[in-house]
């Protein structure tokens, strides 16, 4: 792979003209990319999108547009640090390209601001529960089309991207619009920036969790998207044979995005009271016994007597408490950067060729240090009644809103077969599509064939689209309409 390629400036839509004027006071391509981004109608949403905890009236907890903006700011930096660091890994092309060096930062801190736009509302959960209610749905013998179960009407891979929704692959499906009606207000982005956001360059039918590769643990592109990913991939040159790679500053991406998850999301937790900073010690403790063989245990260890030596114990406050937890996670924070740096930099060489299949933690001296933070999280989060019950309110909400509109949608601008009554859409069911926002039909206007089966596929994507979109207060607010609740 070739920087010139991966950095690629191309874009689905040609972009608008611009007066010769503003060539007086240059705006590079990738600085338009943020602007846009920034701009956008989706990114804003995720002001009213569940990070970790349900959205309160507190201003401290994280939203996802607020953990956006900190994986963004993390992302550029780890950018900076591999282009301009002082150590012998310091490739010659950053040395020499002054181009490539400025323009990967920028790249990162547009992808970091994007990776959780194809997230749906009430946090990740909300990706479980709509994979979950079609994987549920395609197995009742009612669910059918035309006088035929829709499991078996949908060809394997369009199955498959229903039963595993995931907000990687809707990102990619909600940038890739513009090349549908170019005419709209979609973002145009850069190639470059497009593939930095596929952590996983895979389908629904070929990933793996349990993989030796990372770059198949989940899926990254839906069949709906397969050209558009082809035409990307081709263009930033990771596309080798009939397979697609890892764009390198993936790593640095998806990086960014575990460090803001394991120091910010845990400040949150220990700033709502979830655990104490003895808890938390006590815990730290118990965990550094499980990697007693490790070479790097005494990095992880190092960390903990940091924090430990933060500690007033003469005159110990919760206020005091908070200030050394929020100083010893910006310290861990710097350490992890470092240390994915260097990994980045040791490993340049298969990473370029596409064959780096660990993350960037992996055998360096935090790659435990990094496990033993995210485990904090399942300890002491998850279980939480107040996340526990935002994943029921999520599953109910989100369910009756999929019955809703999944079933209204399926004969929806659909010929039916002639004589055959029973095809046609509802009064009912017209209201409900009614209320689908009229940029939804009209991608589907845009993006259907003269498969029936495909564009079947395409209204229930249409659908998925729609709800995902929605923020938690929005969802919440027209469920409670379409059942009465007052």
């Amino acid at each position: 792979m070739e920087w010139t390629n991966l950095l690629s400036l191309e874009t689905q839509a040609k972009r608008e003209e611009e007066p010769n004027d503003f060539g007086k006071y240059p705006i590079s391509d990738l600085e338009k990319d943020y602007q846009s981004i920034i701009s956008s109608a989706a990114f804003r949403r995720l002001q009213d999108k569940t990070q970790v905890f349900p959205l309160d009236k507190s201003d401290f907890v994280r939203t996802r547009l607020t953990h956006s903006i900190e994986v963004s700011t993390i992302a550029r930096q780890l950018g900076i640090m591999l282009t301009k660091n002082k150590t012998q890994y310091l490739q010659e092309e950053f040395k020499e390209n002054e181009e490539i060096a400025e323009s990967i930062p920028v790249v990162l801190s547009c992808a970091g601001l994007l990776h959780d736009i194809g997230n749906p509302p009430f946090g990740h959960f909300g990706e479980v529960v709509i994979g979950e209610w079609f994987e549920n749905e395609f197995q009742k013998k009612s669910f059918t089309y035309k006088g035929k179960a829709v499991s078996r009407v949908l060809q394997k891979q369009m199955k498959a991207d229903l039963e595993n929704f995931e907000g990687n692959a809707q990102a990619l499906r909600i940038l890739s619009k513009v090349k549908n009606n170019q005419e709209g207000y979609d973002i145009n982005l850069t190639y470059g920036v497009l593939n930095t956001l596929v952590k996983y360059p895979t389908n629904s039918i070929n990933f793996a969790p349990k993989d030796e590769d990372v770059k198949k643990h989940k899926l990254g592109y839906y069949y709906a998207e397969r050209n558009t990913m082809d035409t990307i991939c081709s263009c930033t040159g990771t596309k080798e044979g009939n397979e697609y790679v890892r764009h390198p500053l993936v790593y640095l991406m998806e990086a960014a995005d575990d460090i803001a998850y394991a120091t910010a999301d845990l400040e949150d937790a220990f700033k709502k009271g979830l655990f104490t900073l003895d808890q938390f010690i006590k815990y730290f403790t118990e965990q550094m016994r499980k990697i007693e063989n490790s070479s790097y245990k005494k990095y992880t260890k190092e960390l903990l007597y940091d924090l430990t030596g933060r500690i007033d114990f003469e005159n110990r406050s919760t206020e005091g408490d908070l200030v050394a937890f929020q100083k010893w996670t910006e310290l861990v924070k710097k350490w992890l950067m470092y240390v994915v740096t260097y990994r980045f930099s040791k490993s340049y060489d298969d990473i370029m060729k596409g064959t780096y299949k660990e993350d960037m933690f992996f055998d360096t001296n935090h790659q435990e240090s990094i496990k033993v933070l995210k485990s904090v999280m399942r300890e002491f989060v998850y279980d939480s009644p107040e996340i526990l019950k935002l994943e029921l309110s999520a599953k109910k909400i989100i369910h009756s809103l999929l019955e809703d509109f999944i079933y209204a949608v399926l004969y929806w601008e659909d010929e039916g077969i002639e004589g055959e009554m029973e095809y046609t859409v509802s009064k009912a069911n017209q209201k409900l599509i009614n209320m689908i926002p009229t940029n939804y039909k009209d991608d589907y206007m845009h993006a259907r064939t003269t498969d029936k089966v495909e564009n079947l596929y395409l209204r229930f994507l249409m659908v998925t689209d729609y709800i995902s979109s929605m923020t938690d207060t929005y969802a919440k607010n027209l469920y409670q309409e379409l059942n009465g609740i007052v």
